[in-house]
Protein backbone atom coordinates (compact mmCIF):
# COMPACT_ATOMS: atom_id res chain seq x y z
CA UNK A 1 0.00 0.00 0.00
CA UNK A 2 2.84 2.60 0.47
CA UNK A 3 4.17 2.25 -3.37
CA UNK A 4 0.36 3.10 -4.31
CA UNK A 5 0.21 5.99 -1.76
CA UNK A 6 3.43 7.42 -3.35
CA UNK A 7 1.96 6.68 -7.07
CA UNK A 8 -1.26 8.55 -5.79
CA UNK A 9 1.01 11.23 -4.24
CA UNK A 10 3.02 11.72 -7.54
CA UNK A 11 -0.35 11.01 -9.77
CA UNK A 12 -1.66 14.42 -8.02
CA UNK A 13 1.38 16.13 -8.39
CA UNK A 14 1.75 15.03 -12.42
CA UNK A 15 -1.64 16.90 -12.91
CA UNK A 16 -1.37 19.67 -11.23
CA UNK A 17 1.74 20.42 -13.17
CA UNK A 18 0.52 19.10 -16.57
CA UNK A 19 -2.54 21.44 -15.93
CA UNK A 20 -0.28 24.13 -14.86
CA UNK A 21 2.00 23.89 -18.33
CA UNK A 22 -1.09 24.43 -20.39
CA UNK A 23 -2.45 27.88 -18.30
CA UNK A 24 -5.38 26.15 -17.32
CA UNK A 25 -7.24 26.26 -14.16
CA UNK A 26 -8.75 22.53 -13.25
CA UNK A 27 -9.96 19.57 -15.26
CA UNK A 28 -13.41 18.22 -15.92
CA UNK A 29 -14.32 13.98 -16.16
CA UNK A 30 -17.14 12.11 -17.38
CA UNK A 31 -18.50 10.66 -14.17
CA UNK A 32 -20.17 7.46 -15.27
CA UNK A 33 -21.15 5.63 -11.96
CA UNK A 34 -17.71 3.19 -12.23
CA UNK A 35 -15.03 2.45 -10.86
CA UNK A 36 -12.42 4.52 -13.31
CA UNK A 37 -14.45 7.90 -13.63
CA UNK A 38 -14.63 7.60 -9.66
CA UNK A 39 -10.93 7.17 -8.94
CA UNK A 40 -10.00 10.05 -11.49
CA UNK A 41 -12.80 12.38 -9.49
CA UNK A 42 -10.64 11.47 -6.20
CA UNK A 43 -7.78 12.75 -8.15
CA UNK A 44 -8.93 15.58 -9.73
CA UNK A 45 -10.67 16.59 -5.92
CA UNK A 46 -6.92 16.54 -4.44
CA UNK A 47 -5.22 17.90 -6.99
CA UNK A 48 -7.76 21.08 -7.67
CA UNK A 49 -10.37 21.10 -4.70
CA UNK A 50 -11.93 23.98 -6.29
CA UNK A 51 -10.98 23.51 -9.78
CA UNK A 52 -12.49 19.95 -10.52
CA UNK A 53 -15.66 19.00 -12.56
CA UNK A 54 -17.69 15.90 -13.05
CA UNK A 55 -20.16 15.46 -16.11
CA UNK A 56 -23.09 13.28 -15.51
CA UNK A 57 -23.88 12.16 -19.78
CA UNK A 58 -26.52 9.76 -19.69
CA UNK A 59 -28.07 8.33 -23.22
CA UNK A 60 -30.27 5.65 -22.60
CA UNK A 61 -28.45 4.61 -19.63
CA UNK A 62 -29.22 2.43 -16.79
CA UNK A 63 -30.86 4.49 -14.01
CA UNK A 64 -28.14 3.04 -11.45
CA UNK A 65 -25.24 4.49 -13.29
CA UNK A 66 -26.35 8.27 -12.77
CA UNK A 67 -27.40 7.22 -9.05
CA UNK A 68 -23.77 6.06 -8.44
CA UNK A 69 -22.40 8.46 -9.90
CA UNK A 70 -24.25 11.02 -7.25
CA UNK A 71 -22.93 8.85 -4.47
CA UNK A 72 -19.33 9.04 -5.88
CA UNK A 73 -19.66 13.24 -6.11
CA UNK A 74 -21.02 13.18 -3.20
CA UNK A 75 -18.30 10.67 -1.20
CA UNK A 76 -15.42 13.36 -2.52
CA UNK A 77 -17.68 16.50 -2.68
CA UNK A 78 -16.80 17.23 -6.11
CA UNK A 79 -18.86 20.06 -8.23
CA UNK A 80 -20.71 17.89 -10.67
CA UNK A 81 -23.47 18.65 -13.33
CA UNK A 82 -25.73 16.27 -15.36
CA UNK A 83 -27.08 16.49 -19.16
CA UNK A 84 -29.18 13.98 -20.76
CA UNK A 85 -28.00 13.29 -24.04
CA UNK A 86 -30.74 11.03 -25.16
CA UNK A 87 -32.36 13.16 -27.06
CA UNK A 88 -29.51 14.65 -28.95
CA UNK A 89 -28.25 10.47 -29.82
CA UNK A 90 -31.98 9.86 -31.29
CA UNK A 91 -31.79 13.13 -32.91
CA UNK A 92 -28.48 12.54 -34.27
CA UNK A 93 -29.40 8.41 -35.68
CA UNK A 94 -32.45 9.76 -37.22
CA UNK A 95 -30.12 12.34 -39.41
CA UNK A 96 -28.21 9.97 -40.53
CA UNK A 97 -28.79 8.01 -43.67
CA UNK A 98 -29.11 4.93 -42.98
CA UNK A 99 -29.16 2.46 -39.82
CA UNK A 100 -26.16 0.24 -40.10
CA UNK A 101 -25.40 -3.24 -38.97
CA UNK A 102 -22.50 -2.90 -37.03
CA UNK A 103 -23.62 -2.33 -33.79
CA UNK A 104 -20.22 -0.81 -32.40
CA UNK A 105 -21.30 2.35 -34.97
CA UNK A 106 -24.29 3.32 -33.14
CA UNK A 107 -22.79 2.32 -29.71
CA UNK A 108 -19.64 4.30 -29.99
CA UNK A 109 -21.50 7.30 -30.89
CA UNK A 110 -22.48 7.73 -27.25
CA UNK A 111 -18.99 8.29 -25.83
CA UNK A 112 -18.04 10.59 -28.52
CA UNK A 113 -20.93 12.84 -28.10
CA UNK A 114 -20.05 12.85 -24.34
CA UNK A 115 -16.37 13.99 -25.39
CA UNK A 116 -17.70 16.65 -27.15
CA UNK A 117 -19.26 17.43 -24.39
CA UNK A 118 -16.52 17.35 -21.66
CA UNK A 119 -14.93 20.06 -24.44
CA UNK A 120 -17.27 22.71 -24.40
CA UNK A 121 -17.24 22.90 -20.27
CA UNK A 122 -13.43 22.65 -20.78
CA UNK A 123 -13.18 25.40 -23.22
CA UNK A 124 -16.09 27.84 -21.25
CA UNK A 125 -14.05 27.21 -18.04
CA UNK A 126 -10.21 27.14 -18.97
CA UNK A 127 -10.12 23.36 -17.71
CA UNK A 128 -8.30 20.22 -19.45
CA UNK A 129 -10.36 16.93 -20.17
CA UNK A 130 -9.18 14.29 -18.08
CA UNK A 131 -9.98 10.45 -19.59
CA UNK A 132 -10.87 7.85 -17.21
CA UNK A 133 -9.00 4.86 -19.61
CA UNK A 134 -6.36 2.86 -17.64
CA UNK A 135 -3.15 0.53 -18.85
CA UNK A 136 -5.40 -2.57 -19.16
CA UNK A 137 -8.04 -1.30 -21.78
CA UNK A 138 -5.39 0.78 -23.42
CA UNK A 139 -2.88 -2.70 -24.20
CA UNK A 140 -6.69 -3.94 -25.80
CA UNK A 141 -8.23 -1.63 -27.04
CA UNK A 142 -11.54 -1.24 -25.22
CA UNK A 143 -11.69 2.33 -25.36
CA UNK A 144 -13.44 4.41 -28.29
CA UNK A 145 -11.35 6.22 -30.79
CA UNK A 146 -12.01 9.95 -30.52
CA UNK A 147 -14.76 9.28 -27.92
CA UNK A 148 -13.12 8.40 -24.43
CA UNK A 149 -9.81 8.72 -25.30
CA UNK A 150 -10.39 11.69 -26.93
CA UNK A 151 -8.52 13.66 -24.12
CA UNK A 152 -6.12 16.16 -22.65
CA UNK A 153 -4.96 14.08 -20.47
CA UNK A 154 -4.72 10.56 -19.21
CA UNK A 155 -3.83 9.98 -15.51
CA UNK A 156 -4.54 6.18 -15.37
CA UNK A 157 -2.68 5.09 -18.46
CA UNK A 158 0.18 3.27 -16.20
CA UNK A 159 -2.53 1.47 -13.79
CA UNK A 160 -3.63 -1.74 -14.74
CA UNK A 161 -7.08 -2.40 -13.53
CA UNK A 162 -6.07 -4.27 -9.79
CA UNK A 163 -3.69 -1.02 -9.36
CA UNK A 164 -7.15 1.30 -10.15
CA UNK A 165 -8.70 -0.91 -7.48
CA UNK A 166 -6.11 -0.29 -4.89
CA UNK A 167 -6.56 3.58 -5.97
CA UNK A 168 -10.04 3.27 -5.11
CA UNK A 169 -9.90 1.82 -1.92
CA UNK A 170 -7.38 4.46 -0.36
CA UNK A 171 -9.01 7.18 -2.03
CA UNK A 172 -12.23 6.16 0.35
CA UNK A 173 -14.10 4.92 -2.98
CA UNK A 174 -17.57 3.66 -1.67
CA UNK A 175 -17.42 0.23 -1.30
CA UNK A 176 -20.55 -0.43 -4.11
CA UNK A 177 -18.57 1.73 -6.83
CA UNK A 178 -15.78 -0.78 -5.90
CA UNK A 179 -17.83 -3.96 -6.29
CA UNK A 180 -19.63 -3.03 -9.09
CA UNK A 181 -18.47 -5.32 -12.32
CA UNK A 182 -16.56 -2.73 -14.59
CA UNK A 183 -19.06 -1.91 -17.47
CA UNK A 184 -18.69 0.69 -20.32
CA UNK A 185 -22.51 0.99 -20.60
CA UNK A 186 -23.06 0.65 -24.00
CA UNK A 187 -25.80 -1.38 -23.84
CA UNK A 188 -28.29 -3.33 -21.19
CA UNK A 189 -26.27 -5.82 -19.74
CA UNK A 190 -22.77 -5.33 -21.10
CA UNK A 191 -20.11 -5.70 -19.06
CA UNK A 192 -16.18 -5.66 -19.63
CA UNK A 193 -15.04 -8.98 -19.27
CA UNK A 194 -18.25 -10.69 -20.94
CA UNK A 195 -17.31 -8.27 -23.68
CA UNK A 196 -13.48 -8.76 -23.50
CA UNK A 197 -13.89 -12.74 -23.23
CA UNK A 198 -11.62 -12.98 -20.21
CA UNK A 199 -11.12 -11.43 -17.06
CA UNK A 200 -8.77 -8.16 -15.83
CA UNK A 201 -7.10 -10.51 -13.65
CA UNK A 202 -6.06 -12.38 -16.25
CA UNK A 203 -5.23 -9.08 -18.81
CA UNK A 204 -3.29 -7.46 -15.16
CA UNK A 205 -0.85 -10.70 -15.21
CA UNK A 206 -0.11 -11.00 -19.09
CA UNK A 207 0.56 -7.27 -19.22
CA UNK A 208 2.59 -7.62 -15.76
CA UNK A 209 4.21 -10.80 -16.06
CA UNK A 210 3.95 -12.19 -20.01
CA UNK A 211 2.06 -14.81 -18.39
CA UNK A 212 -1.34 -16.50 -19.68
CA UNK A 213 -3.01 -19.48 -20.65
CA UNK A 214 -2.51 -19.57 -24.94
CA UNK A 215 -6.31 -18.83 -25.59
CA UNK A 216 -6.11 -15.60 -23.58
CA UNK A 217 -2.24 -14.71 -24.29
CA UNK A 218 -3.52 -15.12 -28.37
CA UNK A 219 -6.91 -13.19 -27.92
CA UNK A 220 -4.81 -10.34 -25.97
CA UNK A 221 -2.31 -9.96 -28.57
CA UNK A 222 -4.27 -9.88 -31.30
CA UNK A 223 -6.35 -7.22 -29.68
CA UNK A 224 -2.90 -5.58 -28.65
CA UNK A 225 -2.26 -5.74 -32.74
CA UNK A 226 -5.49 -4.29 -34.32
CA UNK A 227 -5.67 -1.70 -31.99
CA UNK A 228 -2.43 -0.36 -32.47
CA UNK A 229 -3.83 2.61 -34.60
CA UNK A 230 -5.84 3.33 -31.54
CA UNK A 231 -2.93 4.68 -29.46
CA UNK A 232 -1.44 6.76 -32.04
CA UNK A 233 -1.47 9.58 -34.13
CA UNK A 234 -3.10 9.03 -37.47
CA UNK A 235 -0.17 8.30 -40.00
CA UNK A 236 1.06 11.46 -41.76
CA UNK A 237 1.97 11.39 -45.57
CA UNK A 238 5.81 12.57 -45.73
CA UNK A 239 6.52 14.56 -49.26
CA UNK A 240 9.76 13.03 -50.61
Amino acid sequence: MKDIKKDLDNLVAWLQESVGKANAKGVVFGLSGGIDSAVVAGIAKKAFPQDSMGVIMPIHSNPRDEADAIIVARALDIDVTSIDLSQVFDTYLKALPFEGENPLAKANLKPRLRMMTLYYFAQEMGYLVCGTSNKSELHVGYFTKHGDSGVDLLPLADFVKEEVFELARLLDIPAEIIEKPPSAGLWENQTDEKEMGFSYKLLDNYIRTGEAPDEVREKIDRMNRISEHKRNYPPSYKKS
